[in-house]
This record gives structure tokens, sequence and C-alpha cells, in this order.
């Protein structure tokens, strides 16, 4: 039984199928995630190392050189690209799509451990994103917190209410995966030492350097208690001010302490290494989205926490937070735009249609093939896991005019079928049947088309990915609407 003549078998069926399609369909626009691009799966991670104050030659030697060959060999790494400035390093690595990189990060981590030498001075190397790949659509926005006019103090001394209330109630809003802060490199614990008083106590540097090195909690193991086992810990961890009651040596029955030969402060680094917004000190957030998350709706709660925070916590600290990009705009603005032309696009289909057919109750029927299959479309998007974002959209609107031509067909054969005196049922189902075989023939070559594009697994084919599939899934849906529900309407 050929699918007009099932579809006019069972009326109530295909009405309930299409019923069901419009609120599924409907449902699935409100919790399809809106984002600017497609997901893309790039899997890269990058590898910070840091010595200060070494030049660059030296960090090429002595950092870079090292990790590069224990980093060589890593399953499914295709580049390596090491970046050596003065005191710091930058690895990227890039790994082939697909690569698992959860335990990649892993392998890297355990090679790290595993280096053969290492300058004492120089800060361990650490891993700076890769588990999750990389995707242009993981920043999900920036703040920036400032110190309000008046408020006394470094910006620095607020890093704990940073941590401590800003961070964990923006990371409790839903589809924020996480909140890095940017808050410039860590204090440093300076010792400036005079040479004309060192050399008048015999002081050497080694030996105020050696006061330095000791000067870090140590692990003094386990010891088991009956049933319980506790940690030793040895608190060897100097404040400023007792560093410089650290007693260095002896002369004359009288102790020589760090104070006498030198001053003891802690500083930040240089202004070149810290965070700045529009020429102010400040703490940089940078909010990671999670996979799935809607932007739109994620940045709207985000917007509700930071006004609450900003007449809150942080007015009452004296700080000030800002917004440095927002996406929500860029994406309204190219959701909107490609949702006009995709409105006006059918506005035209269906005013074309009127100029030629001159028939309301057929242009009407040949219209009703855009809506199904576009909200099937977005059906089999939300099904898939996609978003709805500027690729998926194009294809969308790209798909409006493809949609109606096996309608236009089906519609204007029923029609010289009931010009010639068939009723209205044997018009439906001999009409369609008679065109079936050609549209069939002429929608599989245009889904034949689009359909390899889903199989290219490199960022071009993961951008126009979405293209593909909604034309190809549109148009699908388009026969099959103009084979069931145009002949059932019509009969």
């Amino acid at each position: 039984m050929s699918l007009p003549r099932l579809a006019l078998s069972y009326p109530a069926a295909v009405m309930l199928g299409v019923a069901l399609l419009v609120l599924l369909g409907i449902n699935a626009v409100d919790r399809l995630p809106m984002q600017l691009f497609p997901n893309i799966e790039a899997p890269s991670m990058a590898i910070r190392a840091s010595w200060r104050g070494a030049s660059p030659e030296a960090v090429e030697s002595d950092l870079v050189e090292p990790l590069e060959r224990v980093l060589q060999g890593l399953p499914g790494l295709e580049q390596m690209e090491a970046n050596a400035g003065p005191g710091n390093t930058w690895i990227n690595l890039r790994f082939a799509l697909g690569t698992p990189m959860a335990e990649t990060q892993i392998e890297v981590l355990s090679r790290l451990n595993r280096l053969p030498s290492w300058p004492a001075e120089a800060e361990r190397p650490t891993i700076v994103g890769g588990a999750a790949g990389d995707d242009v659509n993981t920043n999900l926005t920036f703040f920036f917190v400032q110190l309000l006019p008046g408020t006394v103090g470094p910006i620095h001394s607020h890093l704990r209410l940073i941590e401590d209330v800003v961070k964990p109630r923006l990371e409790a809003v839903p589809g924020v995966a996480s909140v890095e802060i940017n808050a410039g490199p860590p204090e440093d614990l300076v010792i400036r030492v005079d040479p004309v008083r060192a050399a008048q106590y015999g002081i050497a540097l080694s030996t105020i350097a050696e006061l330095a090195a000791r000067s870090d909690d140590v692990s003094g193991g386990f010891v088991d208690v009956g049933r319980r086992q506790y940690t030793l810990k040895l608190a060897a961890r100097y404040r400023p001010e007792q560093m410089s009651e650290q007693i260095l040596a002896w002369r004359d029955g009288r102790p020589v302490r760090l104070a006498d030969v030198a001053t003891v402060s802690v500083e930040r680094p240089d202004r070149s290494n810290a965070t700045y917004q529009n020429g102010n000190p400040a703490i940089g957030l940078r909010l990671v989205r999670a996979p799935g998350a809607n932007v739109l709706s994620t940045l709207d709660a985000v917007q509700e926490v930071v006004a609450e925070l900003r007449s809150g916590a942080l007015a009452e600290a004296g700080l000030a937070i800002e917004q440095s990009f927002d996406s929500a705009l860029f994406i309204r603005q190219a959701l909107s735009l490609l949702g006009a032309n995709l409105g006006a696009g059918i506005a035209l289909a269906i005013g074309v249609l009127w100029l030629f057919l001159r028939n309301r109750k057929t242009t009407l029927l040949i219209a009703m093939t855009i809506p199904l299959s576009l909200l099937a479309t977005v059906l089999v998007l939300s099904m898939l896991g996609r978003s709805l974002n500027i690729i998926s959209l194009a294809g969308l609107a790209f798909a409006v005019g493809m949609t109606l031509d096996a309608a236009i067909v089906v519609a204007e054969n029923i029609l010289r079928w009931r010009q010639r005196g068939e009723s209205p049922t044997e018009a439906a189902v001999g009409a369609s049947d008679q065109v079936s075989g050609a549209l069939l023939a002429s929608t599989a070559t245009t889904v034949a088309i689009f359909l390899p594009v889903l199989f290219l697994a490199d960022v071009e084919g993961q951008m126009f990915a979405d293209l593909a599939l909604t034309i190809a899934v549109a148009v699908a849906m388009s026969l099959l609407v103009a084979l069931t529900v145009l002949p059932l309407m019509s009969g």
C-alpha cells in the first residue's frame, strides 16, 4: 500500500502524528541550546612553566627542550608548538580528533612528573585546560572586579572574598561549568640584602638563601594510634615578621638576625604581569560554559547573580564588577537577523505561490509544508544534541524554498486530476502515486549531496554539519508531508 493511500486509510493516525510533531517541535525550540557557533571539537592542551628572571635562551635550553623530549610520542599528538620568552614558556599540544583527552591528560601529568632535570628556581610545569578539549563556545563571558573610588588598599587584598563568595555563587548558576580567577602572579617574599652590613657580620648570601629555602612546611608521614591514623606536618613556613627574626649566625655572643642584614617584605611582581582593566588593577573572572548549556538563558541567570553581588557583598567591600565581553549581544543580533530572514523567506515563498496558483486552499496546503518540515528538523536537532546557531538557522533558511518543491508538484498534479473529473479521494491517491517515484529520486539526490558533510571529522566538517543536517532533514520531511498530509487534506 502506498503512502498516500495509507494516509487516507488512517486519517486519525496521521492527524495525531501532525499534532505530536507540532507539540514536540515547539517544545524542542524552547529546549534547544542557543549559541553563536556549533560545538567544534579541537582537542588541545597547553603547558605553562615559568622561571623568574631567566632569559629566553635559558628558558629554551633548560625548560622547553626537556619538556619537548618528555612529551614526544604522546598518543594522538599531531602538533607541538613551543613559545619561550623572558621568564616563562608555553607549549601548545594539538591532538587528533577523537583523542580521549581525559586519558591523555593523565599521561601528560605522568610524563611531567618524570622530568629528568629541572632548575630548582623554576616553577614546575602545569597544564592549562585540555581535559575536555578545545571549543570555540567554551568561554561564556568575562568579568573584572575593581576597587570603587575611595576604597583603600590593593585589589588583591580582596582575593579571599572573590574565592569564597563570588566564585561559588557564579559556579552555582545552571550552565556554568567553572569560574577561573585571574589575579596575576602570586605574591613574592622579597628579601633585600644590605651587602655592606652582611659583610660586616660575615654573612654569606648562601646562608640567607638556605634560610629562605627552609621556610616551608614539611610532611612528617603518618602515626597510627589505635584504629586511627594521623597525618603529621611540620609547620616551618614563616610569616614575614617571623622571617626577620630568624638567627643567621652568632657573633661575639650575640645573635645576628636576618633583620640586621636585610629587609623582608611581601610584594606583588611588576606591573607587566598583573591584571588591569581600563588602566586600573583588577581581578579577572572567566566563566566557562557547561556542555549543552543554553548560552542566552545562562547569561541571563549570571546577570541576576552579578546584580545581587554588585549591590551586596561586593558593595560592602568597596568593589565593583563589570562585564568585559557579552556574547549574548552578538548571539541575539545574529539569531534575530537570521530569524527575520527566515520569516521573510517564508512570506515571499507563500506570496510567489499565491501569485502563480491563485487558489487560496491550494496555497495554504502547500505552505503548511514549511512549518511542519522546520519543526521536524528542529526536533531532530534536539534529539541529536545539536544547538540553534547561525549555521543551523542558515540551513533552515536555505531549506524554506526547497521544502516546497515536493508539495508544489503533488498539489499541482492533484489539481490536474480533479480538473479531469476524478473524485477527491482518487485524485489525491492517484496523483500522489504518479509523482512519488520522481519526487523520491529528486529528494534522494538532494539528501545525498549534503549527507557526506556529516562524515567529515575535521573542523570544517564540524562547522557545516548543522547546515547539511538541517537541509537534508527538512527536504526529507517535506517529501513525507507531501505524500501523507497533503493528499489527506486534499481528499
